[in-house]
């Protein structure tokens, strides 16, 4: 059980370089580097970054040999488990198993003879490194397309089901599936289906979700409807953007859902009327100076007095506006009366000071 009720689906545990995912574990937060893996400095670095953030595992592409020799050195330099994201050639993916990869992204269809899927399935056995198997709509099996008409969830279900028979053949077991498409409705039924017969941990997310805004609302949805089903072991939203947004964005689906404590709980209100001070502006600054802090604590930006301190009477900290002017509260007590523009800065004193 969720802590807010909802029943997770319990799904196999899989270790990969440290996390395990699946079972009664936390959801696990992915991003994808978006700087060239030969690079391994870059790469490291945008990493680093990223662990920053708050991820928890991150994939790099792995496209030629080059790339796969980096992973040595970048393993070297990061905190966090590195996956390979490997298509078609399975010497990439043999390279990268040497090399200390934690995980391969490989689809066991596209990459030819069974003797080159069991090179892989033992090289990575060897080693105790798991395989996912991404099935993507963009690249499903022609078969599949001309009998479901398309990427159907069905289809995608029967894709991943026949990539899994592959590496049973070889007796490998140690899973983890993604289903992913851009349609928001069919990816949500995919999984569904896919969770019903199965219980292999899941890697949910939507492909080629757009740009940060349309790109966060996709995935919202998509995952947070799985999510709030109880399905789901690990999470990547997929944005155009900084892969550092993916985090946040990550982390902020699954605080909405009750899934992860820590950090700051954020409540502003949406301004009306009675709004006499630049809550838009104020709120932004808020938001932005408390983003780096990691307090498990609630803030409150509000437009007025007249529901202020009431409705963010659980905050633990906030301030509501007036003419010119404002209040700080904590914990729906009134501390002080301020002028507008020393609101913020009090404000965010007062999270400084704050003692969990």
């Amino acid at each position: 059980m969720g802590h807010n009720g909802m029943k997770r689906k319990i799904t196999k545990e899989v270790n990969i370089g440290g996390v395990t995912i699946g079972g009664e574990n936390p959801v696990a937060i992915q991003s994808m580097c978006n700087t060239d893996t030969r690079d391994a400095v870059a790469t490291a670095a945008q990493i680093l970054e990223l662990e920053k953030a708050g991820c928890d595992i991150i994939r790099v592409a792995v496209p030629d040999m080059d790339a796969a020799k980096a992973i040595k050195e970048i393993k070297k330099q990061i905190h966090i488990p590195l996956v390979a994201d490997i298509h078609f050639d399975y010497r990439l993916a043999l390279e990268c198993i040497k090399n200390g990869i934690d995980k391969v992204r490989i689809n066991p269809g596209n990459i030819g003879s069974r003797d080159r899927v069991k090179a892989v399935a033992d090289a990575a056995k060897d080693r105790g490194i798991p395989i996912r198997i991404g099935v993507n709509g963009g690249s499903l099996e022609k078969d599949l397309l001309e009998r479901y008409g398309g990427p159907a969830p069905q289809a995608l279900v029967e894709s991943a089901m026949r990539h899994i028979a592959i590496l049973d053949d070889v007796n490998f077991s140690e899973i983890v599936v993604s289903i992913k498409v851009s349609n928001v409705p069919s990816m949500t039924e995919a999984y569904r289906m896919f969770a019903d017969r199965s219980d292999i941990p899941l890697h949910i997310g939507v492909t080629e979700a757009g740009t940060e805004r349309m790109g966060i609302i996709k995935s919202s949805i998509g995952i947070g409807t799985l999510l709030s089903e109880g399905i789901g072991d690990t999470v990547r939203v997929s944005l155009t953007a900084d892969p550092v947004r993916e985090v946040y964005a990550a982390k902020d689906i699954l605080r909405t859902l009750n899934l992860r404590g820590g950090g700051i709980e954020f409540v502003s209100c949406p301004t009306c009327g009675r709004t006499q001070i630049d809550l838009i502006g104020i709120a932004s600054e808020v938001e932005r100076r408390l983003s780096g802090v990691d307090k498990n604590i609630k803030v409150a930006v509000m437009g007025c007095i007249v529901n202020g301190p009431g409705e963010a009477r659980d905050a633990d900290v906030g301030i509501a506006g007036g003419k010119g002017e404002g209040i700080l509260f904590k914990k729906g007590e009134i501390i002080c009366k301020l002028p507008e523009d020393k609101l913020v800065d009090a404000l965010i004193d007062e999270v400084n000071d704050f003692k969990e």
